[in-house]
């Protein structure tokens, strides 16, 4: 099946209120552009070159996502037009964001991105590190930065049974931080977590925006940058 074919199918077996994010890491304009004229608008990248590359040819309605590890010193890069940053890991990366945001004049869209898997190699907050941060005199001093919700990555394992846990685990410390820290703030709202071959396991466990690219793209094979095609 085709791109436009894949996300058809995508959104009629996943609940209309969990947004999907098209990952199109690696993925020519060629592909992004099918999957555009099919109606997704929401794409998330993870190299910030490349992003920046992507935004500068594509249509300017895209709502581009940055859902890979954040270098502090490429912060800049992506601020004038990033609609959301899924993986804020710590207090020094909000910082420069909410530095380079204020020189934009823009508030941009964070997620605090919290450890749940069993993988050293996957990045992230404990929950005692993210309610810290939240609790920072610093935190609250930003003024171009709002933290909408939180991103997880389960483990890549075949044992299901494990990933369930690790998604109810991130939904529980969402919920609670909800209530301790965002009481009546309907902006706190993402739960970001999920990906193409654990996505319904995360739906199952209250994740309302999913990140999935070879379901919708089909196998990744990477590609001459200075391509459009």
């Amino acid at each position: 099946m085709g791109i436009a074919e894949n996300l058809n199918g995508l959104h009629k077996g996943i609940p209309s209120h969990v947004k999907i994010i098209a990952v199109s890491k690696t993925m020519p304009d060629s592909a992004i552009r099918e999957a555009y004229d099919s109606g997704q608008r929401d794409f998330g990248e993870n190299k910030v070159q490349e992003m920046v590359d992507k935004q500068r040819r594509l249509p300017g309605d895209i709502s581009w996502h940055m859902i890979g590890h954040l270098q502090t010193n490429k912060v800049k890069l992506i601020i004038p037009f990033v609609q959301l940053i899924h993986s804020v890991d710590s207090l020094r990366l909000l910082s420069v964001i909410n530095s380079e945001a204020e020189k934009a004049g823009r508030c941009i869209n964070c997620l605090l991105q919290l450890f749940i898997a069993t993988e050293e190699s996957k990045f992230g907050l404990s929950r005692e590190e993210a309610g810290t941060l939240l609790l920072s005199d610093e935190y609250k001093s930003f003024r171009n930065i709002r933290i909408t919700g939180l991103m997880g990555m389960a483990t890549n394992t075949e044992n299901n049974d494990r990933v369930r846990q690790e998604f109810q685990n991130l939904a529980a410390v969402f919920s609670e931080f909800r209530a301790a820290f965002f009481p009546g703030d309907p902006t706190f709202s993402v739960l970001s977590m999920g990906m193409s071959g654990d996505y319904a396991t995360a739906v199952e466990a209250g994740s309302n925006m999913v990140r999935i690219g070879s379901l919708i793209f089909g196998e990744r094979k990477y590609y001459d940058k200075t391509s459009t095609t």
